[in-house]
């Protein structure tokens, strides 16, 4: 077990705030103690995180998938195109393509000839929120494309 301090001033600290949570996304955090400390020169916050190192939250593990391999002709199409949309959405709301939707549940979607917002809602991994979310850019595309 390792120990870290951080200290974020109220005012200005920004740039340090986004360091720990850099710092806390990267870390398995066993335990953290914040206070509230002020002085005649200021408050600041300090964070004391107990951590293990060496944890990734990711499974690095996992075989990568060939999905032209796994899918169909016909599927492997659709998944290109669904790909194509997803990264053009990842790009709009400046967030990661797997946030939307992983290859996983692309793949799935693919499977699916007219996608819907319940056929959507049938692949693991895809609920409501993430329907209401990003659906209509993969249903709009998709309607699009047989007109």
């Amino acid at each position: 077990m390792q120990i870290k301090i951080f200290s974020i001033p109220i005012h200005g600290g920004e740039a340090i705030n986004e360091e720990m949570n850099a710092f806390l996304r990267s870390k398995k955090v066993l335990q953290m103690e914040q206070q509230l400390i002020s002085d005649r020169h200021g408050a600041v916050w300090s964070f004391c995180i107990k951590y293990v190192e060496d944890y990734s939250p990711f499974n690095k593990s996992k075989e990568k998938v060939d999905y032209k391999q796994v899918l169909d002709e016909a599927s492997f199409e659709r998944f290109s195109q669904l790909r194509v949309i997803r990264k053009r959405v990842s790009q709009e709301e400046a967030v990661p393509a797997y946030a939307i939707f992983t290859d996983e549940e692309l793949a799935e979607l693919a499977k699916t000839e007219q996608l819907t917002a319940v056929s959507m809602k049938k692949v693991k991994g895809i609920g409501e929120k993430k329907v209401e979310k990003y659906g209509q850019h993969f249903i709009t595309k998709s309607s699009d494309e047989k007109s």
